[in-house]
């Protein structure tokens, strides 16, 4: 099905409204176009400052920087890491690439690690020899924990951060979609999602709040853990020269043409997180006169960035979310479900999981709505009058 292209309203895609051809026409000039130049480096700068982290180490994606975020946390073949359920596979999928487990844990009603369940998990199930933590059920050592903020919703993690440093276990955010969430309250009061855990990891996937077209970056506040991230994305050289090299390491770095497309979307981080709350806002006031469908409000405890939008079906057609997806797109709306739980997975079935009971339902009954930071009013106005016709349904 063909749609004409202003007729069409996409999910999340880019909005490069800013200096991004006169960057790229700059790399081209110089012929830095791979992971050597200026714009790199400018980028990791910027980021750093924006989010008031010490240290940023862009990679080619976000799943390259959570792998490699896991590996300089110092997760081993055997171990076991702490994965919330919901989320991307690629969160599970890094755990694997070290030969670790993955122990999954339901989410909350902001489709986040449920936190009560994390904690019981920490204190029931799991005791402590040598100054390690390890799995009651397997024996196995449990050295990290994941965390997610989910479409940019701040995960409920203060006392988490205090468990697991008392349990020495990483902690490591999945920040993919988070970048310019805040908390507001308490010991986080003005932290970035993405900065108050051991690594962070933030994704700039083309559909991410901002994007350098693939690309990823770990942020922390640890010099020892930014120069071995860096060290190990560079192949773990240590003389260029003679191409000497003392450890297995990754071609993870992020390339100087996208560094330059990132810092110019960088720039414009503020005008897209106002957009965004005013889409939220938009949505919020209009779905109350929707008997069928609700909105899905983010956590109060943070200034979320509304990276993805989501709205909860009733329970009589829950059964219905395929029909739903495929009728908003015949009419040319772009929505999509949720993700499948990574437990019910065919990679990861196998896997031990705690207490789940939540994550399979807001499955269920979940779908993303249109939030592109281009979208016209009248875009917004036509998702809403199209979910009303299937309200008389």
């Amino acid at each position: 099905m063909k749609f004409k292209k202003n007729k069409f309203i996409p999910l999340s895609i880019p909005n490069l409204i800013g200096n991004e051809k006169k960057y790229l026409k700059n790399c081209i000039k110089t012929s830095y176009v791979s992971t050597v130049g200026e714009y790199v480096n400018k980028f990791e700068k910027k980021l750093s400052k924006f989010l008031n982290v010490r240290y940023a180490v862009s990679c080619n994606s976000g799943t390259s920087a959570l792998h490699l975020a896991l590996r300089v946390a110092g997760v081993e073949p055997k171990d076991e890491v702490i994965v919330p359920t919901m989320s991307f596979i690629a969160t599970a999928n890094a755990v694997r690439y070290l030969d670790a487990s993955p122990v999954f844990i339901d989410c909350d009603e902001f489709f986040n690690l449920d936190y009560d369940k994390t904690k019981s998990f920490l204190l029931k199930e799991t005791f402590s020899k040598n100054g390690k933590t390890f799995n009651k059920k397997t024996n196995r050592k449990i050295s990290a924990l994941i965390v997610v903020h989910v479409f940019g919703n701040a995960a409920n993690i203060k006392e988490i951060l205090a468990l697991c440093k008392k349990k020495k276990i990483k902690v490591i955010e999945d920040a993919a979609g988070a970048l310019g969430t805040k908390y507001l309250y308490g010991k986080l009061k003005n932290r970035y999602a993405g900065t108050v855990g051991d690594l962070g990891c933030i994704s700039f996937n083309g559909n991410k709040i901002i994007t350098s077209g693939g690309g990823g970056v770990i942020i922390t506040n640890s010099k020892e853990l930014a120069k071995k991230s860096f060290h190990l994305s560079t192949q773990a050289s240590v003389d260029k020269l003679n191409y000497e090299h003392d450890d297995i390491g990754f071609n993870y770095r992020l390339t100087n043409l996208q560094a330059s497309v990132g810092l110019a979307q960088l720039e414009k981080i503020k005008t897209f997180l106002g957009i965004k709350k005013k889409i939220k806002n938009f949505y919020s006031s209009r779905f109350k006169n929707l008997k069928n469908f609700t909105f899905n409000n983010q956590p109060p405890y943070a200034d979320n960035n509304c990276w993805m939008l989501s709205i909860n079906c009733k329970k009589h057609l829950i059964l219905k979310k395929e029909y739903i997806i495929n009728f908003l797109y015949s009419k040319g709306i772009e929505t999509r479900s949720i993700w499948k739980p990574l437990h019910l997975q065919k990679p990861y079935k196998k896997y031990q999981r705690y207490n789940i009971s939540n994550s399979e339902r807001i499955f269920n009954n979940t779908i993303l709505v249109p939030s592109s930071t281009n979208l016209k009013k009248s875009d917004l106005l036509k998702v809403i009058s199209t979910l009303k016709k299937i309200s008389k349904n």
